[in-house]
């Protein structure tokens, strides 16, 4: 199978739901076989940008990294899945130009909701003071203004927002064969 690289970003607060969308889809490609990576913000920070803390600066060179091999491997013909809050507009904007086949996908929970499913306390920890810089809280979040695909986690099932996913690949044309159920 003949397959074109895309790197599908999931942007969103902490606790939105990007990982748990993203592994599904990735689970769904990989049943068709198709070939792809899987780029999550957590992992990324403690291998590839390990040392980088949370100011500015520091989250704009983790996302530039992770566009870095993203778009390595886009051009390679690899599906890319990232997973990461990167919470800047223009850095996001700036990895999207570089990679060219480039679909955001901004996952959307409103940040009481993000709160609720907190489970490892971060947030708690944030409005405590505990944790400086901390997205949503005492650092923004910058939604996208114009995301190829929109999952509003608090309104849809989860299911929902992975068909949602996989069939705008499909209508996008990076996918080959259908996939959504």
């Amino acid at each position: 199978m003949e397959q074109k690289g895309v790197t599908i970003w999931f942007t969103g607060l902490s606790g939105a739901g990007k990982t748990t969308i993203s592994q599904q889809v990735e689970i769904k490609l990989r049943e068709k076989g198709y070939k792809l990576e899987v780029l999550d913000g957590d992992i990324v920070r403690t291998n590839l940008t390990k040392g980088l803390g949370f100011s500015k600066e520091d989250r704009d060179e983790n996302i530039r990294r992770i566009g870095f091999v993203s778009n390595l491997l886009t051009r390679n013909g690899v599906i890319v899945i990232v997973s990461a809050i990167s919470p800047y507009r223009a850095i996001r904007e700036e990895v999207r130009e570089k990679i060219g086949n480039f679909v955001e996908v901004f996952v959307n929970a409103p940040l009481s909701v993000c709160e609720g499913r907190d489970v490892k306390g971060l947030y708690k920890k944030a409005r405590s003071g505990e944790i400086k810089l901390f997205t949503g809280i005492s650092d923004p979040y910058e939604p996208p203004t114009n995301p190829e695909i929109e999952c509003r986690t608090d309104l849809e099932e989860l299911e929902e927002s992975v068909n949602k996913v996989l069939q705008s690949l499909e209508k996008l044309g990076y996918l080959s064969q259908p996939v959504a159920v």
